[in-house]
């Protein structure tokens, strides 16, 4: 139908509604209809009728005789919102109101999920948010029960369920303890949606380095460097080497390498020797040589 012809219809519409003319009994349609389903309308009398019917982006036009079944083909009224149905003949309007409401079976989800990358381990570091659609886009209202899973490389996996409100769900849930790459799946009924959650290691959990002679310096290294789920901390992270001598402070950042760090440093005579990363201390070594 043209912009045009769908102006009319409404002009028609709503000069029906308000019209003096209009007459009760003459029509009759359920007051809820689903979206896509068929719709069978009742008129009264007899001869020849026009029937209109407009809504939210829709405007049809029917011509049908008084007295006898009118069906509506299923699919013809698929946006949900609040219709009006105007029967016109040539001596009298009537008019009535309905309600096009969405299917109640899912056919859509959108997913929205967040954050893309974070640390494991983060309690409520994982937000999930769904909206239910069905087959023609409407927001589904109905409440539905949607299952949230977060499962990791390993098969480990968490799992979380939430009513919707409004065609609305959401969740929190906790990232798993191993790094890699996560499944985040969101499913109503027989429609799922899943999104990649990058988790990776935490910050150092425990530091520990052993000293050893080499010329005249003394080489530092640290045992392989874990967060506190037992995940190798990245290549990258900085590690601080600190030795303390008479009252000063000497100190070197060196960053991990194949996951560990290791660096020599020119001493002579007694010193402590301490290892840090970040808030992370490590164990403290007493040089004598």
């Amino acid at each position: 139908m043209s912009l045009r012809s769908s102006l009319l219809v409404f002009g028609v519409a709503f000069a029906a509604i308000q019209s003096t003319l209009a007459q009760g009994g003459m029509l009759n349609l359920p007051a809820t209809v689903k979206a896509g389903e068929g719709v069978s309308i009742e008129t009264g009398g007899t001869g020849h009728a026009t029937l209109y019917v407009v809504g939210l982006g829709q405007a049809l036009k029917r011509d049908l005789e008084l007295g006898q079944p009118f069906q509506l083909a299923g699919g013809t009224l698929y946006n949900a919102g609040s219709y009006v149905a105007v029967l016109v003949t040539d001596s009298s309007t009537s008019s009535q109101p309905f309600e096009v409401v969405a299917a109640t079976k899912p056919a859509d989800v959108s997913f929205l999920a967040k954050p893309s990358r974070l640390p494991v381990g983060i309690h409520n570091g994982v937000t999930g948010a769904v909206y239910v659609f069905d087959a023609y886009r409407n927001l589904v209202t109905d409440s539905l029960p949607v299952s949230f899973l977060l499962q990791n490389p390993s098969g480990a996996a968490e799992t979380r369920t939430a009513q919707t409100h409004n065609g609305a769900a959401w969740i929190q849930m906790d990232s798993t303890a191993q790094q890699g790459i996560d499944k985040f799946v969101a499913r109503v009924g027989e429609v799922s949606s899943t999104r990649i959650v990058q988790q990776v290691p935490g910050d150092p959990c425990v530091l520990k380095m052993t000293a050893r002679q080499s010329g005249q310096q003394v080489e530092l290294e640290t045992e392989p460097v874990r967060d506190c789920s037992g995940n190798a901390v990245p290549d990258g992270t900085i590690v601080t080497f600190t030795a303390s001598r008479n009252g000063t402070q000497s100190s070197v950042d060196v960053p991990l390498k194949r996951g560990i760090a290791e660096v020599q440093m020119p001493l002579h005579g007694a010193a402590s020797i301490s290892v840090a990363s970040g808030v992370v201390m490590g164990n403290q070594i007493r040089w004598e040589k």
